[in-house]
């Protein structure tokens, strides 16, 4: 199983090439952040995790500009969003941004996608929240016709266009592995519908378990489907910190890949809580 990083990229805290260095160094593979346009004041949506919603939220750099900048600071890193809300955003202009990233990153991305949770954020972006999961399909599949025809068309529901010349294409070949997050029984079958993985997220005081038993299901499903077995990365929640029982068990269950998460926080701090996290990578 591998070991990445997710946290959130701000404009207060350590800045984004510190973080990158530091996460490499540390033999993690890859590092996640997540996105968020903006915050509406009069937001009425509940955080998922309960509580206050944390100002890092409300503070978010952008993940592919931030990922650009760690990708001149690092040489092996994995760049993932984790997750990116792909219905907020325009797919021909998305997919440019990430086939560039790709490109510059020497294929280094790792683009996490969801539906997104903020119904006002939403909103505020034209987006109907009972349609978001259709458009994310939507988007992803244009995406795919871009990265991998040299002259793409696309007629979906959401998204249409031409035939129409699109470039850098992706190094990574066929394109960057899109992984489908969500934990419901739904998100199973999105992420063997349009994915190349899936990305749950276990949130803040979430038993392990049930979590557990949709991973066994997800396997079931692609074995039932005549396919590959997708891999799985698991984002452990802002503000969560794994349990070595944890990592056993997810290990144990042949999860690819385990983030765990780190807080925005002071240079010093960071390096505390990067440090507190390298044993759990080596955990039997």
């Amino acid at each position: 199983m591998d070991f990445g990083i997710i946290g959130f990229p701000t404009d207060y805290g350590i800045g984004v090439r510190d973080l990158a260095r530091l996460v490499e160094d540390r033999g993690f593979e890859s590092l996640f952040f997540p996105e968020h346009t903006h915050v509406p004041v009069d937001r009425r949506s509940p955080f998922p995790a309960g509580g206050d919603l944390p100002e890092p939220y409300r503070r978010n750099l952008d993940p592919f500009l931030a990922h650009a900048v760690a990708a001149t600071v690092t040489e092996r890193l994995k760049l993932g969003t984790g997750i990116c809300l792909v219905a907020q955003r325009d797919p021909i202009v998305l997919a440019t941004v990430v086939a560039s990233l790709d490109h510059l990153s020497g294929g280094r991305v790792i683009l996490g996608v969801g539906g997104g949770w903020n119904v006002e954020e939403m909103q505020n972006h034209g987006v109907d929240p009972n349609l978001r999961w259709a458009i994310v399909q939507d988007h992803v599949l244009a995406m795919r016709a871009i990265w991998t025809q040299d002259e793409a068309f696309y007629g979906g529901t959401y998204t249409q266009f031409g035939p129409m010349s699109s470039w850098p294409k992706p190094i990574q070949k066929p394109h960057p592995p899109v992984l489908v997050g969500g934990t419901s029984a739904t998100a199973l079958e999105r992420a063997l519908a349009f994915g190349d993985g899936w990305i749950p997220a276990l949130d803040l005081d979430k038993p392990l378990a049930p979590l557990l038993a949709r991973i066994e299901s997800f396997k079931h499903l692609c074995e039932e489907r005549g396919r590959n077995v997708a891999p799985v990365t698991v984002a452990m929640g802002y503000g969560r910190a794994a349990l070595p029982s944890e990592v056993r068990l997810l290990r144990a269950a042949s999860v690819d890949r385990c983030l765990l998460s780190v807080p925005t926080a002071s240079y010093a701090d960071t390096v505390a809580a990067l440090d507190a996290a390298v044993p759990l990578a080596t955990t039997p």
